[in-house]
């Protein structure tokens, strides 16, 4: 027993280092998506919202392509697709005989984004429809401009009603980042495989995995506990 505890300690042969680095990758991965595909989420709702056609018909596509693809679907075309568009780029320069690698975690961002922005889309579009219909008149009434009625007056009431779909996008992030693995980036499934590959122990390091997740998840439902608390407290004393 105490040699399988030795496994996941942090001295020779053991393999706790290895997965502390993978669960760091893991989370700056999320952390680096998370403002990219939540803003772009924003803007895709406020286009679906629209009342030209064009903006509402590219929110619609980009939702429905996103929503439907399998993340690690898009993941793959995102990173090799990159990979063949710019080595099609440079053949048409002249360049023919380059060979271009596109980073592995500048790839997952990118899918990542995409996919998150899609899901949260349709939070933030379930979130507008909970605005009061006096909110809008006022701040016409008021004469505010329009960005600055939006992050003062709007945004707020937005953040408060889209938390907790956000947050259950946040998780489905986090879980999702397991497929940069695919990629060979070393986050903390890779780590476990190689883990495994090496000790042939693989019920002590997938234990080890859940167990990870499972922090990381339990830290994110603090923080967004948090987080409800302090957007909705204006509303509980309303009340």
């Amino acid at each position: 027993m105490s040699d399988l505890f030795g496994l996941l300690g942090f001295g020779d042969g053991g393999w706790g280092g290895a997965l502390l680095m993978g669960a760091a990758v893991t989370i700056t991965l999320a952390v680096t998506c998370a403002p990219i595909g939540l803003s772009l989420g924003l803007l895709v709702a406020v286009a679906a919202r629209s009342p030209r056609r064009l903006p509402r018909s590219i929110a619609t596509v980009f939702s429905t392509v996103f929503r439907g693809l399998p993340e690690l679907l898009t993941l793959l075309l995102v990173y090799y697709g990159a990979q063949i568009a710019a080595q099609r780029i440079l053949a048409g320069l002249g360049l023919s005989g380059q060979f271009v690698t596109i980073n592995a975690f500048a790839a997952a961002v990118v899918a990542f984004s995409l996919v998150l922005a899609a899901f949260s889309s349709e939070v933030w579009l379930s979130a507008f429809k909970t605005i009061p219909s006096g909110q809008w008149e006022a701040v016409r009434a008021l004469r505010l401009p329009r960005h600055t009625a939006f992050l003062r007056v709007i945004l707020p009431q937005l953040m408060r009603t889209a938390l907790p779909g956000l947050s259950n996008n946040w998780l489905t992030l986090l879980k999702d980042t397991s497929l940069v693995s695919t990629i060979s980036l070393i986050d903390i499934m890779r780590q476990t495989n190689l883990a495994v590959s090496a000790t042939k122990q693989p019920l002590v390091f997938y234990a080890a995995a859940c167990a990870l997740y499972l922090v990381l998840s339990a830290m994110s439902g603090v923080l967004f506990t948090h987080a409800e608390r302090y957007y909705g407290r204006h509303h509980q004393e309303a009340r």
